[in-house]
């Protein structure tokens, strides 16, 4: 297997490489930086010293056989085309495909989009939710990372017509290597340091993603009302849901619908009554932590989901796609539990 990762030197790209070179079958990395190419990556991230991992490329990606794409949106979608002609197997970390409507990409996104033509090809890549249409494909949207907080608590439950479709409110907290490693005045240490704020109000991109998977598990349209916060943490991503649960809707029968979308899954963890998700549980790990309790008083549910951003929430989740669509065990290269403390 030769494997590339185009925008290596991000945080979602690093993490690539840290799975990528434990996973047994690549045996070849390729990595490519448009900003420092040239350079060994050891220089750009020094805890790679000694480990041989090779200096970053530019942009004229040699034949591969998976590559997966951290890049700034649009940029994935102008070269995807051409990978595909090649036979490779694109996973893109960004967002150019996870949207099934070009319009609404260009409402959110502020750009044209550069490959109208590949977006019925794309399959939304969340492997507890969308596996069989994962495997062997070519080109896979991988789900940002709000979103697969998001969609793992609630679609289940929406399936199953539990809960209403109205008034869903995601109240979610994100640590701040989400953002990426770009620098910009709002993620300096001191800005962020003892702080906590709402950002993206009504106007995050992740937006039409969540109504959109919500609303095929539904089976109508729906709007959600998402506000994300930023967290003086460096990873991690917790989520707070609140629905209002159908007439009759028992606590028991929320958690029996996740335990029976669930309980083969290997990431995905549905914790004992009163034991309540936290960041650190999942931090640098691929898994996921559930728990739900029905508010008698309000009629809401009341759901948390936890995961780590750059693994569940991007890398991580990429190579979960690239086992599904090489046909290797899903596990492989990403299994492990968090560090702890």
């Amino acid at each position: 297997m030769r494997v590339g990762v185009l925008g290596a030197t991000g945080y979602a790209g690093q993490e690539l490489v840290r799975l990528l070179r434990r996973h047994e079958k690549v045996k070849e990395l390729y990595l490519s930086s448009s900003s420092v190419a040239g350079q060994e990556y050891a220089e750009v991230y020094p805890h790679w010293s000694g480990q041989n991992i090779g200096i970053l490329q530019d942009e004229n990606v040699p034949d591969l056989d998976v590559v997966f794409c951290a890049l700034p949106h649009g940029l994935t979608a102008s070269r995807a085309g051409g990978f595909l002609e090649r036979k490779m197997k694109v996973i893109d970390l960004g967002a150019d495909f996870r949207l099934n409507s070009a319009q609404i990409y260009e409402e959110w996104y502020k750009v044209k989009h550069p490959a109208v033509e590949l977006l019925s090809e794309a399959v939304y890549g969340l492997p507890e939710l969308n596996r069989e249409q994962i495997k062997g494909k070519a080109l896979i949207a991988n789900p940002g990372c709000y979103p697969t907080a998001t969609l793992l608590a609630l679609v289940p439950l929406l399936r199953d017509q539990l809960l209403y479709t109205e008034n869903l409110i995601i109240d979610a907290k994100s640590g701040v290597s989400g953002a990426g490693r770009g620098v910009a005045l709002g993620y300096h240490y001191s800005e962020v340091n003892e702080n906590f704020k709402a950002y993206g109000v009504a106007s995050h991109r992740h937006t039409p993603e969540i109504e959109q998977e919500l609303s095929r598990a539904a089976g109508r349209p729906l709007t959600v009302n998402f506000t994300p916060h930023l967290v003086p943490m460096t990873r991690g991503m917790l989520a707070t849901i609140y629905a209002k649960v159908r007439a009759g809707i028992q606590e028991e029968d929320l958690r029996k619908s996740w335990i029976k979308h669930y309980e083969k899954e290997p990431f995905v963890h549905i914790l004992p009554r009163g034991t309540w998700p936290q960041t650190k549980f999942a931090s640098g790990s691929n898994q996921v932590f559930l728990q739900l309790t029905l508010d008698q008083r309000t009629g809401n549910a009341i759901i948390v989901s936890v995961i780590d951003n750059l693994m569940k929430g991007a890398a991580g989740q990429a190579v979960q796609n690239m086992n599904l669509i090489m046909g290797w065990p899903e596990e492989q290269g990403i299994s492990g539990t968090a560090l702890w403390p």
